[in-house]
């Protein structure tokens, strides 16, 4: 447990700040969940005990709280130094396309780099006007299908996962942001459960942390689900089913991104006859390529293969 002397010994929202950082740091936590320092954390938890918006003008960060509020806002900073659940467990929300979403454990923390693809309508990689259907796969929270209905106001934008659980928040987050009749969810093994049809842009952030990521992984990674993470030795374990089937699921013109993370070079060596244009971010972020259907179809013999290998790597 950590306390300092007695809540009077911080003062201002500032002091609160500083010392949540110090003890953030202190006790080696590990940021990730869309924070990248425990600066950022400290500040979020704080501001948001106090129901005040982050980027508050630091002109009021020196004002001096309530006996009340200073044993509220230790208490916080406290609960993510002792559990070191990520923040957005402890909040129950997360940031996503500048929108707000609620999350819990049955749901991988929002934090792709994706949120940039869909701000910027999926150019330059497809003409946005062409875009009339949207399936995002591995939805989870739903974050990334509800943005791109935002995006996309006109759009078919359907979401799947395999996760009930999972759907249930997803389910939640459509109705906080008035999408329930709009959007549909398929509860599906990756495209197992979607009925036959196509769509001009697939989304994709399924699981590809590999087996030796997996064994490493921090205590806050682990309060996530397993299910959301896990794939396979190589990370791929997702991603070679998904490149079995997405060229049904596309449209003549469509595209389908995929991220894979750090999973990156061992989809390039996997799939090195595959087109695959890796992209960069101007915020952060990588291991997100985009592939368009003509090439998934001319190389479907190949991806055929390359799962064939698999599933007899599996006998």
């Amino acid at each position: 447990m950590v306390n300092p002397k007695s809540p009077g010994d911080l003062s201002t929202i500032r002091d609160f700040i500083r010392w949540g950082s110090s003890e953030f740091d202190r006790h080696e936590l590990t940021f990730g969940h869309g924070f990248a320092t425990a600066f950022d954390e400290a500040k979020y938890l704080t501001m948001h005990l106090l129901a005040l918006p982050v980027e508050w003008s630091e002109d009021y960060l020196d004002i001096t709280l309530t006996d009340s509020e200073r044993k509220q806002v230790i208490g916080l900073l406290q609960q993510r130094i002792n559990t070191r659940q990520p923040v957005a467990y402890i909040t129950r929300e997360s940031w996503f396309c500048g929108l707000k979403f609620y999350v819990d454990q049955r749901v991988l923390v929002p934090r792709s780099p994706i949120a940039e693809l869909i701000a910027n309508h999926f150019e330059p990689w497809i003409d946005s006007s062409r875009v009339h259907s949207i399936l995002d796969l591995c939805t989870g929270s739903a974050c990334i299908a509800i943005a791109s209905q935002y995006l996309f106001e006109q759009a078919e934008v359907v979401a799947a996962d395999i996760s009930a659980d999972a759907l249930e928040v997803a389910r939640i987050n459509c109705r906080d942001h008035g999408l329930s009749e709009q959007l549909t969810l398929y509860e599906s093994d990756l495209f197992d459960g979607i009925p036959p049809q196509q769509f001009d842009v697939i989304v994709s952030n399924p699981p590809y942390v590999n087996a030796e990521d997996m064994a490493a992984l921090s205590e806050e990674f682990k309060f996530e689900p397993y299910l959301g993470l896990a794939a396979g030795e190589d990370g791929l374990a997702m991603v070679d089913r998904i490149l079995l089937d997405a060229g049904e699921y596309l449209t003549g013109q469509g595209v389908l991104f995929i991220e894979v993370g750090n999973s990156q070079q061992a989809m390039m060596k996997k799939y090195s006859f595959l087109p695959m244009t890796w992209i960069d971010f101007e915020y952060g972020g990588n291991g997100v390529c985009c592939i368009y259907h003509e090439d998934l179809k001319h190389q479907q013999a190949k991806i055929d293969r390359v799962n064939q290998r698999e599933d007899d790597k599996q006998e």
